[in-house]
């Protein structure tokens, strides 16, 4: 897409990922800062559409949320796997962190999505929504940016590392599966021996 499309296909899935539509927008942007590296793509333009894509979009979402409502979000939400309980959960989280909730969902796959619609939902001022967003879509794609833009430059030498070290990651993933399991074991025991 970006050798076609170029900053159209950043600004286009960036936008569109933010108000609910499943997208590759985290994954076209770090390949935007990536080909920016190699000095395919301007690295101010990719981080400046990124920017204002996400923003534009998360505030489209904001007004479906804001005027369309409960009943309109969960008549299509279906199509993107929001459901009358996931909808649930996700208004009682916003409630109770509202606005670090809109700069910190930026970063997490799913919240970025529903952000801006469920802060339209639970009725969120608009100009308190439009600061943490900007602020998370900053940080966003700041980070995300930078790391596909240095990676550019590195891309073989990164890989090659990685796979020097593939066994010993995999290794560490594996250990820290099998500590996350016993956690949850643990606590689900003295959770039943409480009651």
């Amino acid at each position: 897409m970006l050798d076609s499309y170029g900053y159209l296909a950043v600004g286009g899935l960036l936008f569109v990922e933010d108000f609910g539509v499943p997208a590759p927008g985290e994954t076209i942007l770090i390949a935007a800062a990536v080909y920016a590296g190699a000095g395919q793509l301007n690295i101010v333009l990719v981080v400046l559409i990124g920017f204002l894509a996400a923003l534009a979009g998360d505030n489209v979402g904001f007004a479906i949320g804001h005027f369309g409502g409960r009943a309109l979000v969960l008549r299509f939400g279906r199509y993107v796997f929001l459901t009358d309980d996931r909808l649930d959960k996700a208004e009682g989280f916003f409630m109770r962190h509202g606005g670090k909730v809109v700069t910190i969902a930026r970063f997490v796959g799913g919240l970025r999505q529903a952000n801006g619609i469920v802060a339209g939902l639970a009725k969120m001022p608009w100009r308190r929504f439009l600061a943490f967003n900007a602020l998370g879509a900053a940080l966003w794609v700041a980070t995300w940016s930078a790391v596909g833009y240095f990676a550019g430059d590195n891309l073989t030498a990164i890989y090659d590392q990685l796979k020097r070290y593939e066994l010993y990651l995999l290794a560490a993933l594996g250990v820290l599966v099998v500590v996350l399991i016993g956690r949850w074991l643990w606590r689900r025991n003295r959770q039943r021996r409480a009651t």
